[in-house]
């Protein structure tokens, strides 16, 4: 044997075996179809034919040495040596029917092959050519091949990791909260103050006597009551601390504080112009002055839509004609949905766009109006806002602000309600929920 044989004769068959799992292990790599004529289902069809005449010849040789070795002959040394041949060559040949097999299971439809694997890389290589060509000499450098890493977007410290090169798309400015639109202090009459407390005159009661009158008798005399009624201004304040530099490095960001600040003042300023209980510091608003809901008239399995009408009804007779209805938008969205006995809708209209209204009055919708309860009046007649502060922002140093480089930003305003006829407003709930 020549020098590239590592054991003794009669153990060919176990090197074989061994190189099948060896990073030098020789592997015959067939090129899919081409244009040069090279076919690789017929190449396939000659080496399992080769194939099948290796698996023949073994068994041959098997068969003859189990003769020989019942009849007690002794096995010659040129037939284990054969023996080995035989069987290196159809291990051999099973390895390239299955790398042919693989090959041809990865090849696409347009003649394609799939990504090699690193056995392939490397019994491809003109590295272990050479070394084959060598007959595996010790002598010869052996065969390496080079494998670079794959490339990911990866940020641990490891072969390939090239996250860090990455630079992220950051988009301009800030996605801000959603706000609420407040719409409750567009309902009433605007009004200014001066100093912190708001009196005015109501009418509580009157004793109309009015009659016809003969000639010559007494004419009838009629009373009338008031009342002083005083309030007083509130505050409402907030505010929010932020360092020199970062104001001057986030260009936006003073104006985004600025804008945040005013739409705090107003968030609770409209729940303290409707649910304000007047206690402390708070306003007293109109729905804890405002008339209980009674309906005037009685009428049979009443809707949404009729307590709505019937509470208009109520402010008519109060001698203020109602300008508006203030309700949740699930309510609302309870009415627009009602649908008569065809599954046509009532008064909701999926493919307009008209302002919401109802009974020919505006429809306010606000979540700082509970579920389930609604306010209808004559806001116009019935309330009156007054300002003594607009709201307003102011930037200053605070204690030891100037030594920190901190900026104190302050939002406020201060504001009286006055309502003067509680009769005018109507509240209370459609009754669906318990």
């Amino acid at each position: 044997m020549n020098n590239h044989r590592f054991i003794a004769a009669g153990g060919i068959a176990m090197l074989v075996a061994g190189m099948c799992y060896s990073r030098f292990a020789p592997r015959i790599v067939f090129e899919p179809p081409n244009d040069q004529g090279v076919d690789i289902n017929a190449l396939a069809t000659q080496i399992k034919t080769e194939h099948k005449q290796a698996v023949d010849a073994v068994k041959a040789i098997a068969e003859e040495a189990l003769g020989k070795a019942k009849s007690g002959e002794e096995l010659a040394s040129s037939l284990k040596e054969k023996a080995d041949e035989a069987l290196v060559k159809m291990n051999g040949l099973t390895e390239q029917i299955a790398e042919i097999e693989q090959k041809m299971a990865r090849g696409n439809k347009s003649g394609e092959e799939g990504e090699k694997s690193l056995g392939e890389q490397f019994t491809e290589s003109e590295s272990f050519k050479a070394f084959q060509d060598s007959k595996f000499s010790k002598s010869a450098r052996g065969a390496d091949m080079k494998v670079k890493a794959t490339l990911t977007s990866l940020t641990t410290d490891a072969a390939g990791s090239v996250g860090d090169a990455i630079q992220n798309t950051r988009l301009p400015g800030v996605m801000q909260l959603p706000q609420r639109r407040m719409t409750v202090r567009d309902l009433l009459t605007p009004g200014r103050m001066d100093g912190n407390t708001l009196e005015y005159v109501k009418e509580t009661g009157f004793t109309n006597n009015a009659a016809p009158v003969a000639e010559g008798a007494a004419k009838p005399s009629s009373d009338i009551k008031l009342d002083l009624v005083t309030t007083s201004a509130k505050v409402i304040a907030h505010w929010m601390k932020a360092s020199k530099q970062v104001l001057d490095d986030i260009s936006q960001l003073r104006s985004m504080i600025d804008q945040r600040l005013l739409y705090g003042l107003a968030y609770v300023e409209e729940q303290q112009l409707l649910n304000g209980d007047g206690t402390g510091q708070n306003l007293h608003g109109i729905i804890p002055q405002a008339t209980a809901y009674a309906a005037p008239i009685t009428l049979t399995s009443p809707t949404s839509i009729d307590v709505m009408r019937l509470a208009m009804l109520q402010a008519v007779l109060a001698e203020y004609p109602a300008t508006g209805h203030v309700m949740n938008p699930i309510d609302w969205t309870w009415i627009e949905t009602l649908k008569d006995g065809e599954g046509r809708y009532i008064i909701g209209n999926p493919q307009g766009s008209i302002t919401p209204t109802l009974w020919g009055l505006p429809v306010v919708q606000t979540q700082a109006m509970t579920v389930d309860k609604f306010l209808t009046g004559a806001f116009r007649l019935g309330a009156q806002v007054f300002d003594r502060w607009d709201a307003r922002i102011e930037a200053a140093y605070t204690e030891d602000d100037f030594i920190k480089n901190l900026i104190t930003i302050l939002a406020e305003e201060r504001l009286a309600l006055a309502v003067y006829r509680p009769e005018a407003f109507i509240y209370g709930d459609f009754g669906r929920v318990a």
